[in-house]
């Protein structure tokens, strides 16, 4: 543990930042150049050389403007530490805890910044592992910031990471086999966009008897049931990135973007039956930027995917859940 005053080479410790499973994060002075960094200093200081340098190799390979960026390692009086960009504000999970559920329109925007992000590292073949409110910084200015890449790992070796790491109420069902995948990551999404428009997860940290019932979506209720504002486009996408399967959910962070991207070309129409043009079947709710069609429906109870049009079934062909017309 360091503490304030205390120097690492020409870093200057001023207050601690946060600490985790991995490592804690001062706050510190680049005494030479009189700016304020962020110095992440893993807890297991033993590893071989070559190993902590994974992180901030990975680190390296990424750069965006929603990702916190990274600027050297260093080792300094036998401590290493990773030096990354400070940015001030708070995480979304203190935005969550302080506020509960957050304004919808300013929840989509949130998400299409970690779309913008997580697109990114799969383009490098970079798999978070462990997106959640706790690794999204908002910084004072509004911009989104994927914070804690120290669990990412790349997808070039092998078809899917291979050991079981994340946090559990975020994970995917296939995290907790050790078969993540980029699509992983889009699970994790889903859950962090179900807590910020609710204000609460989706279920509770699983067990092992209850991983059955997350394959089948029986523990998840729609969002909208949750919160009658948020509509039903949007409890829609969300559960489709939630969706157990790794088919049924989108398949890149993009994708969920720009089902959440506003078309200005689109115009809302006021909905006088359950017969749709082609325009009206391609209409977004503007001041959300949602685009309604792209986005199969869901059961709400078993968040399978319904066939067809939610309009012309009375019950789910599933689990035979009445479904709203």
């Amino acid at each position: 543990m360091l503490v304030r005053g205390q120097k690492l080479g020409k870093y200057k410790i001023l207050k601690t930042l946060g600490s985790g499973g991995f490592g804690t994060v001062y706050l510190a002075s680049d005494t030479f150049i009189d700016k304020q960094v962020a110095l992440k200093v893993p807890h297991r200081q033993n590893l071989d050389f070559g190993k902590q340098l994974q992180e901030p190799r990975l680190l390296a390979t990424l750069n965006h403007p929603n990702v916190v960026g990274i600027t050297t390692a260093e080792k300094q009086d036998n401590v290493f530490f990773i030096v990354m960009e400070y940015v001030p504000g708070e995480t979304l999970e203190e935005l969550i805890t302080a506020n509960g559920a957050i304004e919808i329109g300013q929840a989509l925007e949130y998400t299409r910044q970690i779309c913008k992000a997580v697109d990114h590292a799969h383009q490098q073949n970079v798999l978070h592992r462990d997106l959640r409110p706790g690794n999204v910084l908002i910084s004072t200015n509004g911009v989104v910031k994927i914070l804690d890449f120290g669990t990412s790992r790349y997808l070039e070796a092998a078809a899917h990471g291979t050991t079981i790491i994340g946090s559990p109420p975020y994970m995917a069902p296939e995290q907790f086999y050790g078969k993540a995948v980029l699509a992983s990551d889009i699970y994790s999404l889903g859950v962090t966009m179900y807590e910020m428009l609710t204000g609460i997860l989706p279920y509770d940290t699983p067990t092992p008897s209850d991983l059955e019932k997350l394959m089948s979506g029986k523990l998840v209720t729609a969002p909208r049931l949750r919160n009658k504002k948020i509509p039903t486009q949007v409890s829609d996408i969300v559960m489709r990135a939630m969706a157990p399967e790794i088919p049924n959910r989108y398949q890149r962070a993009g994708d969920l973007h720009d089902a959440l991207t506003e078309e200005p070309s689109f115009r809302l129409r006021p909905r006088v039956s359950n017969t749709r043009s082609a325009s009206e079947a391609n209409r977004i709710i503007p001041s959300l930027g949602i685009r309604a069609t792209p986005t199969p429906k869901f059961c709400h109870n078993c968040s399978k995917p319904l066939p067809g049009r939610r309009g012309t079934l009375s019950e789910c062909p599933f689990c035979g859940a009445e479904i709203e017309l």
